[in-house]
């Protein structure tokens, strides 16, 4: 839920970022749908992976070793 969370907060900044810059300096600026839904895509592999490897890792560890050792 972070990950798209910040998803939505980054294409958020990102789309009135670019309105801010093509109303200012007059670019032509296309936003894509594909590009939109990579983001997220990028955003949500990343907050999987993140999430799922720390806990994969901890779970294989035997708690009363991981206590000693904090």
């Amino acid at each position: 839920m972070i990950s798209i969370t910040g998803g939505l907060i980054g294409v958020g900044l990102g789309i009135l970022s670019s309105e801010l810059i093509q109303n200012i300096v007059h670019w032509p600026i296309l936003i894509s749908k594909s590009s939109i839904i990579l983001s997220f895509l990028v955003c949500g592999i990343t907050g999987i992976f993140f999430g799922y490897y720390p806990a994969q890792k901890a779970s294989r560890l035997n708690p009363i070793e991981a206590l000693r050792y904090e």
